[in-house]
């Protein structure tokens, strides 16, 4: 049987998890864009089931470009976080003042061809990097300066 037609599987959406997300960026959704150009990795930051039973997931972007001093809020991620998670070997971030919001599975979770056991996901950040991502986030958000787009109704 060809494995193209199988249905991807996805794992219950928990906080720390990386998925392989087309995530629209800010200056995208301002400009009028209603899909992300690229599948990058991405980091579930919160989920929650609502009134209606459906599972609102934000996820913050991971990025190779270096963000500039002062402009953006974002965490690099070890070497040994990245090899764990099969990402490549290039230094990353995860930008913590801007997130996709989303109705869990949604459209835009592509396949991870490089990890054949889970194709819907990297893995899982470590508890304790992941607390540093989050205490990030939660400044961030006390200045109240997150920029959130959401992709779903």
């Amino acid at each position: 049987m060809n494995s193209s037609f199988l249905p991807m599987l996805h794992p219950k959406p928990i906080p720390g998890l990386v998925i392989p997300y087309a995530y629209l960026w800010w200056y995208e959704h301002n400009n009028g864009a209603e899909d992300g150009r690229k599948v990058r990795p991405c980091v579930i930051i919160l989920s929650i089931e609502d009134k209606d039973g459906d599972t609102k997931v934000t996820v913050a972007p991971i990025t190779h470009r270096a963000p500039e001093k002062g402009t953006i809020a974002a965490l690099e991620i070890p070497p040994v976080i990245k090899n764990y998670l099969k990402l490549d070997d290039e230094r990353s971030w995860i930008i913590v003042d801007e997130v996709n919001q989303f109705i869990w599975p949604g459209p835009d979770i592509w396949p991870v061809s490089r990890n054949p056991e889970n194709p819907s996901f990297y893995g899982v950040l470590p508890p304790k990097f992941f607390e540093m991502v989050k205490k990030m986030l939660m400044e961030v958000a006390q200045r109240k300066r997150i920029k959130f787009v959401k992709r779903t109704p």
